[in-house]
C-alpha cells in the first residue's frame, strides 16, 4: 500500500486514508485525554486533517523515511502523535495568552508556513517574556502550557492549593498578555 502511495497510483490516497483514518481518530483521542482537553467533533477532524496534511507535506517526505523498522501504523500512529501534541501545545500556549482561541489555535496551519526568522524572533520574545516572570510564574506557565498538565496536576507539582492557578494565571495574562509578537 506504502509501494502504491508513494508512487501515486490512483486511488491509493483514499485507500491509505481509509485504511489509516481510524488510527489516527484514536490517536487524537487518546492524545488530547492524556493532556484532559476536550475536543468537539469539529476539532478533531481539524486535527485529523492536520496530520494527514503533515503525512502529504513536501512530497510524502515522512512516508519516504519510513524505514521498516516497525509496522507501519506504529510508525504512523508516532507521527500523528507529534503532530497532535505540538498543535495542542500551540492552542494551549495561546490561550493562555488570549489571542485566539481554542478552534483558530488547532487549526493555525500558517505556524508551519512561517520563516526561520519569524520563528526565531518569536522564540527571542517568549524567553525575553519568561524572564520579566518570577520563577514561580515561569514554573507554571511550563507546567500547564508547556507539559499539558491540568491545574490539578500543576498544582500538585507546585505544591500549590489549586484554586491558586486560575488566579495567577490569569494576572500573568493581564500583566503580559498583550506583548508584541505573541499570536
Amino acid at each position: 500500500m506504502l509501494q502504491q502511495l508513494l508512487a501515486k497510483e490512483p486511488g491509493s490516497w483514499a485507500r491509505f486514508v481509509d485504511r489509516f483514518g481510524g488510527l489516527v481518530v484514536q490517536v487524537i483521542r487518546q492524545t488530547a485525554d492524556a493532556q484532559t482537553i476536550r475536543l468537539s467533533a469539529d476539532d478533531r477532524d481539524d486535527l485529523c486533517s492536520e496530520v494527514f496534511a503533515e503525512f502529504l507535506d513536501r512530497d510524502m517526505s515522512v512516508l519516504q523515511r519510513f524505514r521498516r523498522k516497525s509496522s507501519l501504523a506504529t510508525y504512523l500512529a508516532v507521527i500523528a502523535r507529534r503532530v497532535v501534541v505540538r498543535l495542542l501545545r500551540e492552542q494551549r500556549y495561546r490561550r493562555a495568552f488570549g489571542h485566539v482561541d481554542a478552534h483558530q489555535a488547532a487549526l493555525d496551519v500558517k505556524s508551519r508556513e512561517r520563516s526561520v526568522s519569524e520563528r526565531a524572533e518569536d522564540l527571542d520574545r517568549v524567553e525575553k517574556l519568561m524572564q520579566m516572570l518570577s520563577q514561580d510564574s515561569r514554573d507554571l506557565l511550563q507546567a500547564i502550557y508547556l507539559e499539558g498538565l491540568s491545574y490539578a496536576e500543576a498544582a500538585r507539582k507546585l505544591d500549590r492549593p489549586i484554586n491558586s492557578i486560575g488566579p495567577l494565571l490569569s494576572r500573568i495574562r493581564s500583566q503580559y498578555g498583550q506583548l508584541p509578537g505573541l499570536q
